[in-house]
């Protein structure tokens, strides 16, 4: 494939890289600056508790050598300076724009990390409690985030230095388009998905009064007394109101937790996770991005309206909302071209109980198909899991709570661990790698054949072509490993996250 072209070409590149490097060159691929690290291949690794007074600590590893340390064990070890967060749970990983997000849950900080730099630049001012769900667009112009304890959805303007919580009870999802142009909330046992919209001054004004004067679809614009932003409900654009916005009937789906976007950044795959979530029936809705963009005035085209059985969609100029059955479950997906890979859990009676059971399901976008699911590790219902492509035609899955599935219910003995190692090309799974707790992160190095992962608080590797585990003892961390990240790779589709 042409992704896989590019990441031997980015390889061979590093190589080069190194050599110059050994001239006195200060710069690696793709014009970026050599670190102060001196390395070239970094994995980056969120660690709990490194010690009795420090809650968190980003490590940085040589991924080439794998080893934690410089030549002759000088530096001992290598870490982001700066950084103070407590509990890190999460990195989004931006290496084309040499940035990382991490969320730490211990103090709800996002810290912002410079990748060429090794340190923090400053954490983002503004959020409202705690997050459950947090991400910033590649810009870092714009934070979103859900505070499911707050009951708020928040946006943080960094150019602007505002922020502005939107209410939204029960919100804890949200996804953000590469394009950093759309965002999606989601209500936890909720049917329905919201978007925010930055309003123009006129709009502002015209809404003020309180919400008798908002927009029929909105469910929340603030500052109330003079609003700049204003969340959504989707709804179909079965009538407008006085203002001329589009509003009818809410766009339903059944427990929606997740949107990823196509390739070409046209669409939005929404996954309902239906009875994973408490709902009742798994899928992947079709919706267009255009009328979702929330900067001010860049909205175009109506949202689709639900498929009705019996009748067309009222508004003539609209269409029916598209849906794929996903029987295996749909609570992550990764999109490679038109070719979409779905995890997910389906419940099962196991000895007298409802289990879940973990699928992966590959669906074809460009004729809206599903295949058959394929099992892979079970998972906890509704929890986040981690994707991502590697070398060698591979994709890694990891999960969390793969102890409380079908797998360990029917064979405790083994065969239940939570990273799955899967073939792009026969598609079918490689591998169940063995039980070593939960997977909550992977990282594709990609160009040299191997994954980075966090499993049960330690970091493992282990070789793209066999899956074989390749020796950590020089990587292991002192503390609790929750996710890794690949500093240098390519591109931001390296992320297990976003």
């Amino acid at each position: 494939m042409k992704n896989r072209s590019l990441l031997l070409s980015a390889s061979v590149a590093l190589v080069v890289a190194a050599a110059l490097a050994g001239c006195g060159t200060t710069y690696y691929f793709d014009g970026r600056v050599l670190p102060p690290s001196g390395l070239q291949n970094r994995v980056m690794i969120a660690i709990q508790n490194p010690g009795i007074l420090v809650k968190g600590e980003l490590e940085i590893v040589d991924a080439f050598y794998d080893t934690r340390s410089g030549y002759n064990g000088k530096p001992a070890s290598f870490s982001i300076s700066g950084f103070g967060g407590a509990l890190p749970v999460t990195i989004q990983n931006m290496p084309e724009q040499e940035l990382g997000g991490v969320y730490g849950s211990g103090d709800g900080t996002f810290s912002l990390i410079n990748y060429g730099g090794e340190k923090t630049t400053g954490t983002v001012s503004g959020l409202n409690g705690m997050s459950s769900s947090i991400f910033i667009t590649r810009s870092a112009a714009y934070v979103f985030a859900a505070s499911q304890t707050s009951t708020v959805f928040t946006v943080v303007n960094q150019t602007l230095g505002s922020s502005i919580p939107l209410s939204l009870p029960g919100v804890y999802r949200v996804s953000v388009n590469p394009g950093g142009s759309v965002a999606l909330a989601f209500v936890q046992n909720s049917n329905y998905a919201y978007y925010p919209r930055q309003l123009s001054t006129a709009q502002g004004t015209a809404y003020s009064g309180g919400p008798s004067t908002w927009p029929k679809a909105a469910v929340d614009c603030e500052p109330q007394s003079a609003p700049t932003w204003c969340l959504f409900q989707m709804q179909s654009p079965d009538r407008t109101d006085a203002t001329g916005n589009y509003y009818g009937a809410p766009l339903t789906f059944d427990r929606p937790i997740k949107a990823v976007f196509s390739s070409d950044g046209s669409t939005a795959y929404i996954l309902s996770c239906g009875p994973e979530c408490g709902g009742s029936k798994a899928s992947i809705s079709v919706v267009p991005i255009a009328p979702l963009i929330f900067l001010e005035g860049q909205q175009s085209g109506l949202l689709p309206c639900n498929l009705a059985s019996v009748a067309p969609c009222p508004n003539t100029n609209d269409a029916p909302m598209a849906n794929i059955a996903i029987p295996g479950g749909a609570s992550n997906a990764l999109i490679d071209s038109t070719t979409m890979y779905v995890v997910g859990q389906q419940p099962q009676s196991i000895q007298g109980q409802t289990l879940f059971a973990g699928n992966l399901t590959v669906v074809n976008l460009a004729n809206g198909t599903a295949g058959s699911p394929v099992a892979i590790s079970d998972g906890q219902p509704g929890a986040v899991s981690r994707m991502v492509e590697a070398d060698d035609n591979t994709l890694w899955i990891g999960m969390n709570g793969c102890t409380v599935g079908v797998r360990y219910a029917t064979n405790p003995s083994g065969g239940y661990g939570c990273l799955t190692m899967y073939d792009t090309l026969t598609k079918s799974v490689v591998l169940l790698e063995p039980y070593l707790g939960d997977a909550t992160g992977v990282a594709a190095v990609l160009g040299l054949h191997k994954v980075y992962t966090a499993e049960g608080g330690q970091v493992y590797i282990y070789s793209t072509v066999d899956g074989s585990s390749i020796d950590n003892q020089f990587v292991t961390v002192t503390g609790t490993a929750y996710d890794v990240a690949y500093m240098d790779a390519i591109t931001d589709a390296d992320n297990t996250v976003y």
